[in-house]
């Protein structure tokens, strides 16, 4: 009879392939989990579904990809959905029946379904991009309340590859992630040790009790430093390959086929000019043989700015850091992961940037999700702030509005000390007043913008600025009205572990008028 594990179970979902991986409570080693016919390899499955609505036929991973091979229809076939999961600035293919979340809900549904009964699932550890949004989150939680596990975690991507990785408590790391739809960088350092070290706090925990002390491992706190992220990635280095050749590309046969073109390319083994064929489809049932050699492949990656904008987020990851007097010289080794990082274009641009630092490259694919499993149990993450969060006050003198900063980037959370603020009226025989939340933004060097539905890096010069956060503003109602630039209400606000902004509002005599959850700052 097959023995039964009991242990944490960690899912890193990618754009391109989804990776998971198991570790038994009693073994501190860790396995990529296969499930016939839906893993390409132990732990490794295709992120695609196929979905016939009328007959209710779902496959998902290789088995897609094999329905996929077979057919000449893409209306059934869906890949490239994460990158699009609650973003209002991408657009989904038309062709196809089911929206990104919905692709998503049924891959992650059948994909749960389907672990083997031998692993008894006790926490689960998803993984996340830095540059996640709101709907992306949102989106995550409620799929995971259908789930019957007693703890659920979150942790960046590139930090859970920085704890997946054995080096010394105190080190410095750095991460680059390039994955099929974004770019992360951070720096995390690892502090800790059995008795050293007080874990601060989860990244996110959706439910269940704090994590205790009860482990064998070894109790860690990675703090991270600085991290930045983009919406750009491999799957769009594809895109550019066969808009060099066909800039009206119609098909998606054609990315895939990039793809394993890029694949090959990034071999060191491979000579830089010599030219390798690749078949694009030009029309329907007519294909083209083009030639792509290393120079090529280089030349496309120059020209689209992906190096400029590389170079655009290590300078602000470091300027960054720096507010934590952390630089170059404190890194003590750089970790490559990500199917892009393996790039020798891309590697050679990091050992340029950052030179005499050891760079290391753990399996590109599986590093995530391995990593992940570090996180539980014992471990916990002090998180930071990747933008300012401010509130809309009132300027008496000047007789307008303004942001008063509340919570700075770079701040570590959840809070320790609430932050403190007074408002003032802002007119005569004012009694309801507005809590008005924003966050900074700042369009970097060489940012990401959309054209047709399709990523592309532009240069940009814009400067930092506040925006509204588009949730309805709290309105807290007074007693007794009252007059222009008088002091009325005394505010707390903090962020608690799982990355709300809480606020307490008291009037001028200290009575309490009501506690409030003004949002997610994530």
């Amino acid at each position: 009879m097959e023995e039964n594990l009991s242990g944490t179970l960690a899912i890193d979902l990618g754009n391109t392939n989804t990776v998971i991986a198991f570790q038994d409570k009693k073994n501190i080693n860790s396995v990529l989990v296969e499930i016939p016919n839906i893993t390409s390899s132990p732990g490794v499955i295709p992120t695609a579904i196929w979905y016939e609505e009328n007959s209710e036929i779902l496959k998902i991973g290789i088995s897609a990809l094999n329905m996929k091979n077979s057919s000449n229809s893409d209306s059934f076939f869906h890949s490239n959905f994460k990158r699009l999961i609650g973003n209002p600035n991408e657009k989904t293919n038309t062709k196809n029946i089911l929206n990104p979340m919905e692709c998503g809900e049924k891959f992650f549904k059948f994909l749960w379904a389907n672990i083997p009964e031998k692993y008894n699932i006790k926490r689960i550890v998803l993984t996340a991009p830095i540059d996640t949004y709101k709907g992306y989150r949102e989106w995550l939680i409620k799929l995971c309340k259908e789930i019957s596990v007693d703890e659920i975690a979150l942790v960046d991507e590139p930090t859970a590859a920085s704890l997946g990785i054995n080096v010394p408590f105190g080190s410095r790391i750095m991460t680059l992630d390039i994955g099929g739809s974004t770019i992360d960088m951070n720096i995390v350092k690892i502090e800790g040790g059995e008795g050293k070290a007080s874990p601060i706090a989860e990244l996110l925990k959706f439910k269940g009790n704090d994590i205790g002390s009860n482990t064998k491992q070894k109790i860690r706190c990675a703090e991270i430093i600085s991290k930045i992220g983009s919406k750009i990635g491999g799957k769009d280095i594809d895109q550019w390959i066969v808009d060099y050749f066909i800039p009206d590309n119609k098909y998606s046969i054609n990315l895939f086929r990039a793809e394993e073109i890029k694949c090959k390319l990034s071999s060191s083994e491979i000579k830089y000019e010599k030219k390798y064929p690749v078949k694009f489809l030009i029309e329907k049932d007519t294909e083209e043989e083009f030639f792509l050699s290393k120079e090529i492949f280089e030349k496309i990656i120059i020209e689209n700015n992906l190096l400029n904008h590389l170079d655009s987020l290590l300078k602000d990851l470091l300027n960054d850091a720096r507010g934590k007097f952390c630089t170059i010289d404190d890194l003590n080794s750089i970790i490559l992961v990500g199917g892009g990082s393996q790039i020798p274009l891309i590697k050679e641009w990091i050992t340029k940037k950052i030179s005499k630092i050891l760079i290391k490259s753990p399996p590109p694919i599986e590093s995530i999700a391995l990593g992940a499993l570090a996180m539980t149990p014992g471990v916990k993450v002090k998180d930071i702030l990747t933008k300012g969060i401010s509130i809309r006050l009132f300027n008496r003198r000047e007789q307008k509005h303004f942001w008063h900063p509340i919570f700075c980037k770079g701040q570590t959370w959840p809070t320790e000390n609430p932050f403190k603020i007074i408002l003032q009226a802002s007119k005569n025989n004012q009694r309801i007043f507005e809590i008005i939340i924003g966050e900074t933004k700042k369009e970097r060097t060489f940012d990401v913008i959309f054209e047709n539905g399709l990523p592309k890096l532009s240069e940009n010069q814009s400067e930092e600025e506040t925006i509204q956060w588009d949730k309805d503003p709290i309105k807290i109602e007074l007693k007794d009205k009252t007059n222009i630039g008088e002091d009325k209400l005394i505010l707390f606000f903090k962020i608690s572990k799982k990355a709300e902004l809480l606020v307490e509002c008291f009037d001028i005599k200290d009575e309490l008028l009501g506690e409030y959850n003004l949002g997610n700052i994530l």
